[in-house]
């Protein structure tokens, strides 16, 4: 059997085996912001060190800005803070920063992409969880806390275990009102949040290829949520185009030679894995979670689980998971009414989502009873839309249109729901207190779920509504 993507990228950057037994691995590419980096700045003072490649680190700002005016100093006096030590830490070593003054500004996981600086075969760091989303374009993506964040900015290097790797083969295709969001939903319903716990999962199969590159990162975005540290897409023709030309991308000659590197390092047919998990795209339909992690979700048409069917193990963090929602076994997810529609994240806030929530909204408003707002990833995702007249579909809808930066996703920033709100989100967790309220209640769903929830004031079924 032959090695797949994974294995041989793990292998061109091993520098050595460490005597914990843990590999010592050369990181191609890491990625910083304001909330995870200032402790691992201080603790390179603290040792007299230097960042040892600072023409591989960049920096943006994302998770504490406001998005409603981002005029400085902010009023949160600890967002300012941090967003001064970014500048200061940023400028002090010579790092790349991304921040509100330039025309890049955005969330880590959407400018790493759109500026070509992740690219196939890398490896690729960051303090956030969610850096597996870059595995769409075939790198390793981690994301690693702050004592790492110090050791790559020192060393470059990490030491980490090598995981085992599975195969997850979406065959078929999907129906009208199914998108990548409901694919990574299912997966994660399936194998639950703890199933991918040390292993790399790697996306494949016919429904997976037909994705385009920001529906693959809305999956490997969400690796994390189903226990994986990583998630990846082998590289195809899809991934090389979108590559090509992108600021830091290679040009002429030089991308001509990126490409044959990148087909040399793809999985073949034949590839080996340690497991692998099937999956028939055909069979999918719209997904909705009923309770407070990722993998309580179920298809728009299904009731909730009762209690005697849901694994022993589970049980008790379904009991919890009612309580919190106010939900009842055996019911519908359809028709709950909603108080906030939250589009945005770094799961899907890209021009595609975009898109595809303003074609719904064509001639709708939303219901009376609802706040809904749009938060573009990054400011190019915005010029983009604003080229394209969405910012104007979403406000004549009765969207409130945003700056680039997190948002409701974590609620680091004024973006908070209050008291019991339920809000359908198109981000990528639904734990209690994520959205800044103990007692908010978060339903993930796709986009355009979530545009046709904040018109009908309701939770519904897009398939009936397009």
């Amino acid at each position: 059997m032959a090695e797949n993507l994974f294995n041989k990228v793990w292998d061109l950057h091993k520098v050595k085996r460490l005597e914990s037994g843990q590999d010592q691995l050369f990181i191609g590419l890491h990625m910083i912001h304001e909330v995870t980096s200032p402790q691992a700045f201080d603790m390179l003072r603290e040792r007299g060190l230097k960042v040892l490649y600072p023409d591989r680190t960049f920096a943006t700002v994302d998770h504490i800005v406001p998005t409603a005016s981002q005029d400085r100093p902010f009023g949160d006096q600890l967002a300012e803070e941090m967003m001064q030590a970014l500048e200061r830490n940023t400028a002090e070593h010579g790092i790349e920063f991304f921040g509100l003054h330039t025309e890049h500004q955005g969330i880590v996981h959407i400018i790493g992409p759109e500026l070509g600086l992740t690219q196939p075969g890398m490896t690729i760091a960051c303090g956030d969880s969610h850096t597996s989303t870059h595995g769409a374009f075939g790198s390793i993506g981690f994301g690693i806390g702050t004592s790492q964040i110090r050791d790559v900015l020192a060393t470059q290097c990490m030491a980490i275990s090598r995981p085992k790797v599975r195969k997850i083969d979406v065959s078929g295709s999907l129906s009208r009102g199914v998108y990548a969001k409901d694919i990574i939903l299912k997966i994660i319903a399936s194998l639950g949040v703890h199933g991918g716990i040390g292993y790399a999962y790697e996306y494949a199969g016919e429904a997976v290829r037909a994705l385009s590159m920001e529906e693959r990162m809305t999956i490997c975005n969400m690796s994390i949520e189903g226990g994986a540290r990583v998630g990846y897409v082998s590289p195809d023709e899809t991934t090389y185009e979108y590559v090509k030309g992108r600021r830091y991308a290679p040009q002429g000659e030089s991308y001509q030679r990126a490409v044959e590197y990148w087909k040399s390092i793809a999985s073949p047919e034949d590839a080996d894995y340690d497991d692998v998990f099937e999956l028939d795209a055909d069979q999918l339909e719209p997904m909705v979670t009923w309770g407070i992690n990722p993998g309580q979700a179920i298809g728009i048409s299904e009731p909730t689980p009762r209690i005697a069917s849901v694994d022993r193990d589970h049980r008790e963090v379904a009991e919890k998971a009612y309580a919190h929602m106010g939900f009842e076994a055996g019911e519908p997810m359809k028709d709950k009414p909603i108080d906030i529609a939250f589009l945005g994240s770094c799961t899907n806030a890209r021009i595609s989502d975009l898109r595809e929530a303003a074609r719904y909204l064509q001639g709708k408003r939303v219901a009376p009873s609802v706040k809904a707002f749009v938060v573009p990833g990054s400011k190019q995702v915005a010029k983009q839309a604003e080229a394209e007249g969405l910012p104007r579909v979403f406000a004549d809808a009765g969207f409130e249109w945003r700056g680039a930066g997190c948002s409701m996703c974590l609620a680091m920033n004024p973006d908070k729901l209050e008291g019991r709100q339920l809000c359908a989100s198109s981000s990528n967790r639904n734990f209690i207190g994520r959205q800044g309220s103990p007692t908010g209640r978060t339903v993930l769903m796709s986009p355009t779920m979530v545009a046709a929830a904040a018109v009908n004031g309701k939770i519904v079924d897009i398939r009936e509504h397009l």
